[in-house]
């Protein structure tokens, strides 16, 4: 219980201290380049999925001709 406790202090603060480094200028800067990161990072995910996908697709129609 105690260990819970603390993992929700711990949340709470880094939001606290995120909302205060989005505050300035290089904060913003900081989290934009993040989340720029982040998209990249999962169209790239999403397009390697996507491609497997047909990879996958076209095999299993090659086996059904």
């Amino acid at each position: 219980m105690k260990s819970i406790l603390w993992f929700t202090v711990g949340i709470i603060a880094g939001f606290v201290v995120a909302h205060q480094v989005n505050q300035t200028a290089q904060g913003r800067e900081f989290f934009s380049s993040v989340d720029a990161k982040a998209k990249a990072f999962g169209r790239a995910v999403a397009d390697g999925y996507h491609e497997r996908e047909a990879e996958l697709r076209s095999v299993a129609d090659d086996l059904v001709d």
